[in-house]
């Protein structure tokens, strides 16, 4: 029999690709798909949150511009608000109150007080920062090792290729050629899984460093409000 005649448009489809392949190229194929399947998970994940997140800072920072007080706002914002704008806002207020219950008589526990409000401020800044970059890494490993994964499905596959070559003792194009398409399909595989991970990362990083700018921007707000206050009670 023509080895040609066994070779059909249905041979290079995707399904006979995957169902033909060997089983090390099967195991890549299988890990690269779960990879790429992952990574859409967070690209999903991160794009309705920094969505909402935006959407609640826009929220309240027009609630903080409105002309109403502080304290107003803040109780607004309920006890354990999930938002880091008014947690960094209660927080700060709260330790104010406290200074203010003390007595604030000297500069020297204003400038204190101003201290333990950036203390408090930073350290709402630096965990929101660290959730917000949470699921960032599996980007980054999807995006640099899945090329180099779908590479070696590719070189273990024609070197299987030319294995069934040697055993048949036939070189007809025919009869290697489906194999090193399951082989290459391996690589393409990778790149389907790397590109939109990569594409992601970046954008995701850049959003992490604009949000982190907004808290901080809203932190230096906020602390010279307090120091307003401080000089108006001093």
């Amino acid at each position: 029999m023509d080895p040609a005649a066994a070779v059909s448009p249905e041979s290079f489809s995707l399904v006979h690709q995957i169902i033909h392949a060997d089983w090390i190229v099967k195991l890549v194929m299988a890990g690269l798909a779960i990879a790429s399947l992952w990574s859409w998970t967070v690209i999903l994940d991160k794009t309705f949150r920094f969505a909402a997140l935006n959407r609640e800072a826009n929220a309240f920072e027009d609630a903080v511009s409105s002309g109403r007080s502080l304290e107003e706002v803040a109780a607004q914002a309920g006890e354990r608000p999930k938002h880091a704008l008014p947690r960094m806002l209660q927080g700060a207020l709260r330790e104010w109150r406290e200074a203010r219950t003390r007595g604030i008589s000297n500069e020297s526990q204003t400038a204190f007080l101003v201290q333990r409000i950036d203390r408090v401020l930073d350290t709402i800044i630096a965990r929101e920062s660290q959730r917000i970059e949470e699921g960032l890494g599996l980007l980054a490993i999807v995006a640099t090792a899945s090329p180099f994964i779908g590479l070696f499905g590719t070189v273990w596959g024609i070197m299987h290729a030319f294995q069934n070559i040697a055993i048949q003792k036939n070189t007809n194009l025919a009869v290697v050629a489906p194999a090193i398409a399951e082989a290459l399909f391996a690589t393409a595989m990778g790149l389907i899984a790397a590109i939109p991970a990569y594409i992601a990362f970046n954008a995701f990083s850049t959003k992490v460093g604009k949000f982190t700018a907004r808290l901080e921007g809203f932190a230096d707000d906020l602390s010279t409000a307090i120091q307003r206050r401080l000089a108006e009670k001093v």
